[in-house]
């Protein structure tokens, strides 16, 4: 198992250096340094001197790739890609290009109230898809069946927009259960996060139904459900004592889409209801042409999308015999 994981882990290494070259190729070859200070400067009343003096500031000066002025190995190294993105290698994100703020310390500062926000829709829609989608299962070819995948359709079919405003308007303007909007710490500031819990989960009930249905539906059609059944279970215990173990499977696959935005943060959700976290981190780089950030932040996604990626082999050895043995 253990060679298993390994070979995973060595095949998703590339991914991540081939990320970082196409990050650097977008940032500094179609766009470039020069492109950088004029959008962070202004397009106006902006000279040539101005531009050479911020690029010399943030190190943006040298040459992209190779440096054949340098000697020896300062050729590599006293480059724009050894000195930005190498580090991001080794999570050193470096600062600011709009205010020159460390970028690791606004990212730690910023991860708890993601994660307040993430982890408990992450939970909360993880248990009700799948229990509402054993459910339906067994209440399959049934008018109950029909309704309910109705309604699903209807769900995927609305904006998320629409979701946050009507939530808004409904539970804060008009029953005021909860604030429009803001953010606070420890159990008072409960009452910010829970709308955004409940729309996040709403949101994408949808569509998680209908795929965890259909991983059922696969399931308790095939030769060991038979078998039990003819051994006498009932169709409860058929469902989650043997389908539900099986159905795991396809499920940890489309959960690690999620893995990374647990920690990344929403972008609508956060903008929307004033949360501080890495979500509302990343669009306000984006307004403030913070390409520092940006780069940052693709990085750091692309990282914990691929750690998910391993995290879910990791699960198959758990809950399949076969891999273990493979």
């Amino acid at each position: 198992m253990m060679a298993y994981l390994a070979r995973r882990l060595a095949y998703l290494l590339p991914i991540l250096l081939g990320v970082n070259l196409l990050t650097f190729g977008l940032f500094f070859f179609v766009h470039g340094p020069d492109s950088m200070a004029r959008t962070i400067l202004g397009e106006r009343h902006v000279d040539a001197e101005m531009i050479e003096r911020w690029k010399r500031e943030h190190g943006y000066d040298l040459p992209r790739l190779w440096n054949p002025s340098a000697r020896g190995v300062e050729k590599l190294t006293r480059t724009i890609f050894w000195q930005k993105n190498v580090p991001l290698m080794a999570l050193e994100f470096g600062r600011s290009d709009f205010d020159n703020h460390a970028i690791a310390e606004a990212i730690r500062a910023r991860m708890g109230p993601s994660l307040k926000v993430t982890v408990p829709m992450f939970m909360v829609s993880l248990v009700t898809t799948v229990v509402l989608a054993m459910w339906i299962a067994f209440h399959r070819n049934t008018p109950l069946d029909a309704a309910v995948l109705v309604l699903c359709v209807v769900l995927m079919s609305i904006s998320t927009l629409f979701y946050i405003i009507g939530g808004q308007y409904l539970f804060a303007r008009l029953l005021r259960w909860f604030p429009f909007s803001g953010y606070g710490e420890g159990w008072a500031g409960a009452r910010f996060v829970l709308m955004p819990v409940l729309i996040g989960v709403l949101a994408g009930m949808g569509g998680q139904i209908r795929y965890n249905r259909t991983v059922f539906l696969e399931e308790i059609h095939r030769d060991y459900i038979r078998t039990a059944r003819a051994k006498g279970l009932g169709e409860g215990a058929v469902l989650f004592r043997h389908a539900l173990k099986n159905a795991m499977i396809p499920i940890l696959t489309s959960v690690v889409v999620t893995i990374p935005f647990l920690i990344m943060g929403n972008l609508l959700l956060e903008n929307f209801f004033g949360i501080p976290g890495l979500g509302s981190y990343v669009v306000d780089a984006i307004q403030k042409q913070d390409f520092a950030v940006v780069r940052a932040m693709v990085y750091l996604g692309t990282l914990l999308y691929v750690a998910g990626l391993w995290l879910v082999d990791v699960a198959y050895t758990l809950v399949d015999p076969r891999v273990r043995l493979g």
